[in-house]
């Protein structure tokens, strides 16, 4: 009956609609048996085109340096606009600065959403914005309702001026970015409302205390359920190196059912025998492990074709 009330809730927002048409879906379609090694796409100068990651400034933030990056897939046709031909789009938020896990806290080095969604999606790192608004803030929220504004303002503005598709809204994140996924992409009704369906890797709001924001956790946790049930039934995958019971823990805690919550234990391990540092990772704690063929990213791609092809 709990969760009853929040497919209700979801539906009066507008939250729960139907993914692409069979067509669209097929073209979308993430060949989980697929043994390519994925190849990040660099930063380059310029405008965003077809196959490029380029950085953003949205005007509000015009002579400073913050920016979101804006990758559009080779799939990505510039006349969308007279064809309808709208794709499936993923933001993510990045992990903290940490060299001992190679993570610059960038959103340029993000790696994530890419992997997800194999390349074929359009694919935006969102920025965590500084306290003075002149930067993206490397560690942790910057300021709060500045970054929370900031998706707010570009989310719609990037899906209507590139074509996402607004019923294939994913978001993402990784470690920091992992937590800021409710953290932030629930801060509130508004925000929560962007996006139809949710991926986190390593960490998640309300597991556990950290950074000097999450304490006492008792308190913390309380609110970290409120922002959980604004995922109102959709599809939620939550990643991690490995089992966690701390996290399932929590979202048990939160709420009595759990249907649309996919827990996806990842043996980083396994897909990098080589061990660590190798040519693609610093550490276990990574986003990187979706550009190698592996079990794991057979499960993901899989998740991710699902709800790209749900009714």
């Amino acid at each position: 009956m709990k969760m009853n009330k929040w497919i209700i809730y979801a539906s009066a927002l507008g939250l729960i609609s139907g993914f692409c048409d069979a067509e669209a879906a097929e073209k979308l379609h993430l060949d989980v048996a697929s043994t390519r090694h994925l190849e990040l796409p660099t930063l380059e100068t310029g405008n965003a085109s077809p196959g490029k990651k380029a950085a953003v400034t949205p005007p509000e933030h015009a002579g400073s340096t913050v920016f979101h990056t804006l990758y559009l897939p080779e799939n990505w046709n510039p006349d969308w606009q007279k064809t309808g031909e709208r794709l499936p789009i993923i933001f993510e938020y990045a992990g903290n600065y940490h060299p001992p896990t190679g993570s610059t806290g960038e959103p340029e080095d993000a790696a994530l959403g890419y992997g997800l969604s194999g390349g074929k999606y359009i694919w935006v790192s969102l920025p965590f914005v500084s306290d003075d608004h002149q930067d993206n803030a490397i560690k942790w929220w910057g300021d709060l309702d500045a970054t929370v504004e900031y998706a707010k303002v570009n989310v719609p503005r990037i899906i209507e001026t590139y074509g996402g598709d607004p019923n294939a809204v994913f978001l993402c994140g990784f470690s920091r970015g992992s937590i800021a996924v409710n953290y932030i992409g629930l801060h509130d009704d508004e925000i929560a409302a962007l996006w139809s369906g949710f991926i986190t890797h390593d960490h998640f709001d309300g597991a556990k205390a950290g950074g000097g924001w999450g304490s006492p956790l008792a308190g913390y946790q309380a609110v970290a359920s409120n922002r959980l049930m604004r995922v109102a039934g959709r599809p939620y995958m939550v990643g991690s190196n490995g089992a966690s019971k701390q996290i399932r823990a929590f979202i048990d805690s939160a709420q009595t059912v759990q249907t649309n919550f996919y827990f996806h234990a990842v043996g980083i391990n396994s897909i990098f025998p080589e061990g660590f540092p190798n040519d693609i990772a610093a550490h276990a704690h990574t986003d990187r492990w979706l550009t190698r063929p592996s079990v794991y990213r057979q499960n993901a791609w899989e998740w991710m074709n699902g709800v790209i092809n749900r009714d």
